[in-house]
């Protein structure tokens, strides 16, 4: 049930998101997903394209003071204030390039192409990823800014972030998944586009949310996890310890799996698409919350209607 209803939610938040622009829908520069601006008639715009093109303000006092640093602070209020509501319902139900990397999953699956696996070494490994990512999306356009440079690249990561050049073909846009022979900045930043996005289409193809591994959104919407309205919590005292957990999370955490002590079990890689919770065959040993109220909490019963359904959990 609970995954139909995910489902539904995230094919029509793709195409609020890809297309609601065109009938006058507008969310500004502050959402806590991926919706690409560079899709033409899109409805919202990732707060990650806001924060870079906007950064160095905040370190000019005057400029602060100005409108342009009036709308700094309300872009980051906003996006704090949408976090705080949903936090990472944002990346497992809402994201419309989170949805594009689950059909590719579900097409691989229907082709009967096993997920590829990554060893807990590569995982780890790979782990720091998001947050240089984030590093250079922060420092970049700040040395743009001291430099007193203007160009499309002080929006350095929307230069080599993926949706760029992939979003926009769901609106008949193929210039972004281009060469361009402008110069050799232009060009060389094209083919890094375009390698990135074919890397992340294939990766996506054979590892479910492959490109979820490095995005620098999470670490963002993490630093909210201890206010925010939304609670994934574990009863380890009533936890059987099967690994249902683990085996079925797309992002291969182990951690609610390992748990002993915590209640708040929302890691920083979790999109809370709530698969662990449906696997997990103990009464209300995990469970997600909206403040004091329960969302979704894991059940026997629901369990067990999907085995006597010949339903296999991993579908």
């Amino acid at each position: 049930m609970i995954g139909t209803i995910r489902l539904l939610i995230q094919n029509l938040m793709f195409v609020v998101w890809t297309y609601g622009g065109r009938i006058g829908l507008n969310f500004g520069y502050s959402m806590p997903c991926f919706s690409c601006p560079y899709v033409h008639g899109c409805a919202g715009n990732c707060y990650l394209m806001a924060l870079q093109g906007q950064w160095g303000l905040g370190f000019y006092f005057p400029e602060l003071l100005s409108y342009k640093g009036f709308k700094v602070i309300l872009y980051f209020l906003i996006f704090a204030f949408l976090t705080i509501v949903l936090s990472k319902i944002w990346c497992g139900w809402i994201c419309p390039f989170g949805t594009l990397q689950d059909w590719l999953s579900q097409l691989r699956k229907k082709l009967g192409i096993r997920e590829t696996e990554l060893s807990w070494k590569t995982r780890e490994r790979l782990k720091p990823a998001k947050y240089v990512l984030l590093a250079l999306l922060l420092s970049i356009p700040l040395l743009i800014t001291y430099a007193g440079l203007h160009s499309d690249f002080y929006l350095f990561f929307c230069q080599i972030c993926p949706a760029k050049p992939i979003m926009p073909l769901f609106v008949g846009d193929t210039r972004n998944f281009a060469l361009d022979f402008t110069n050799t900045i232009t060009l060389t930043f094209s083919v890094i586009s375009v390698m990135i996005a074919a890397g992340t289409l294939i990766g996506s193809f054979f590892k479910d949310r492959f490109f979820c591994l490095f995005c620098p959104m999470l670490p963002l919407i993490q630093m909210y996890k201890k206010i925010s309205f939304i609670r994934f919590e574990k009863s380890v005292h009533t936890c059987s310890g099967c690994g249902n957990c683990q085996r079925m999370c797309p992002m291969d955490i182990r951690d609610v799996h390992l748990e002993k002590t915590e209640k708040n079990v929302m890691s920083e890689d979790c999109m809370l698409c709530m698969r662990c919770i449906e696997a997990c065959p103990e009464d209300n040993t995990l469970t997600a919350k909206f403040l004091k109220y329960n969302i979704f909490s894991s059940s026997r019963k629901y369990v067990a209607q999907n085995y006597q359904q010949g339903k296999s959990l991993d579908e």
